[in-house]
């Protein structure tokens, strides 16, 4: 999953992009109010992580404008704020959750998961197609009842298929959601996760519509 968070405190974007990372979400940083109106020009990412005050830009400001363009994408806010009526006003700004900081990496993990469960309007946070099972609150995949390893890379190409199965990702639309800003991308790095994973769930899993990219077959769920 590849997600923005527009933060200007050092010590809160490294540890955010760090410890979200081995869960299998990529996460670009943008580290004011100006640098957050251009990437969310991108329209790359799934999901916001936005801080209220910043340089250049306020959070609300940007957060409003998002919503004014139609721009539907879950947004959470991370901030130091936490007086009812600074909740009230993120809230009806159009943000769908709201972490007040010291937050615990655990838990924003877990109200991401939630705010993309409603987003996706599934209520089990459990993903299961046929015989695969896979828990987004674990990491753990398992298949006929027996895990299988996978590294973060390769779990976060298979949640991005299973979330959507029988609908076709291009690589170029996997390696958005494998690679972050200014990581390199290697020429077949896509294929060779994809490989990977036929090789620990079975070739049937994962299939190739040639020219388009690949999927999880529908009959599978």
């Amino acid at each position: 999953m590849r997600v923005l968070l527009v933060e200007d405190d050092p010590m809160i974007g490294d540890a955010v992009q760090q410890g979200l990372k081995p869960l299998g979400m990529t996460v670009d940083w943008a580290r004011d109010g100006g640098e957050g109106e251009l990437a969310l020009g991108s329209g790359e990412h799934e999901l916001v992580l936005l801080d209220l005050s910043m340089p250049r830009k306020s959070g609300l400001d940007l957060l409003r404008g998002m919503r004014r363009k139609q721009d539907a994408r879950p947004v959470l806010i991370l901030t130091a704020r936490d007086t009812v009526s600074d909740r009230v006003a993120g809230l009806d700004a159009g943000a769908d959750d709201y972490v007040v900081k010291p937050f615990d990496l655990d838990e924003l993990a877990a109200r991401i998961r939630a705010v993309l469960r409603r987003h996706a309007g599934r209520a089990d946070p459990v993903i299961e197609l046929g015989a695969l099972r896979i828990n987004p609150a674990t990491r753990e995949v398992s298949l006929a009842g027996e895990l299988v390893t996978l590294s973060a890379r390769e779990y976060a190409v298979l949640l991005a298929l299973a979330e959507r199965p029988g609908v076709p990702l291009s690589r170029a639309q996997l390696e958005e959601r494998l690679y972050g800003w200014g990581e390199e991308v290697g020429s077949n790095a896509v294929e060779v996760y994809i490989h990977a994973l036929r090789r620990k769930l079975g070739p049937d899993w994962i299939k190739n519509l040639r020219g388009v990219g690949y999927f999880v077959p529908k009959g599978q769920a």
